[in-house]
């Protein structure tokens, strides 16, 4: 199960290039159900996802690079490449009332910048380990409007993107 809300970006982190950085590309098979190729650095992946905005199922699978190149040919739409920052989150808050667990001191944000034809785009993805937290997350404020309901700013839905 992925449990994970997604924001637009106020302003980059002044020290971003301290944070460790993934090249991920991507590219989708079907976006009905979401059936998703990806390359993170030197690892692949087959990604199934269920329907769902904040928590949805998600089943990743090996692959090898042969695979993906070849699985590569038959997809779909556009392949989205992107930097992957992850940026660990220093004593995250959460609205009051929120029995914080001990999970919270291993939330991250997943900082995607997207390159072209996408760019400038970049979005904030934060991870949960229950949907409870997920709502009552309160964000850093350098992260901007909560998209996690916009299906617009899905991968997916951003690989059928027509320029």
């Amino acid at each position: 199960m992925e449990i994970e809300r997604k924001f637009k970006i106020k302003e980059l982190p002044a020290d971003l290039s301290s944070y460790r950085c993934l090249f991920i590309e991507q590219a989708y098979l079907c976006t009905d159900p979401v059936i998703r190729i990806r390359r993170q650095d030197d690892e692949y992946y087959l990604t199934y996802k269920g329907k769902g905005l904040i928590a949805r199922e998600e089943y990743n699978l090996p692959l090898n690079k042969t695979a993906y190149e070849h699985l590569l040919t038959k997809a779909d739409g556009n392949i989205i490449s992107k930097k992957r920052f992850l940026i660990p989150i220093k004593n995250p808050i959460f609205k009051d009332g929120y029995d914080v667990p001990e999970e919270s001191a291993n939330l991250k944000i997943e900082l995607d910048i997207f390159n072209p034809p996408f760019a400038p785009l970049a979005i904030a993805e934060v991870e949960f380990p229950d949907v409870e937290m997920a709502n009552t997350f309160i964000p850093p404020a350098w992260l901007g409007a909560d998209v996690t309901d916009n299906p617009e700013y899905h991968n997916s839905n951003l690989s059928r993107k027509i320029f």
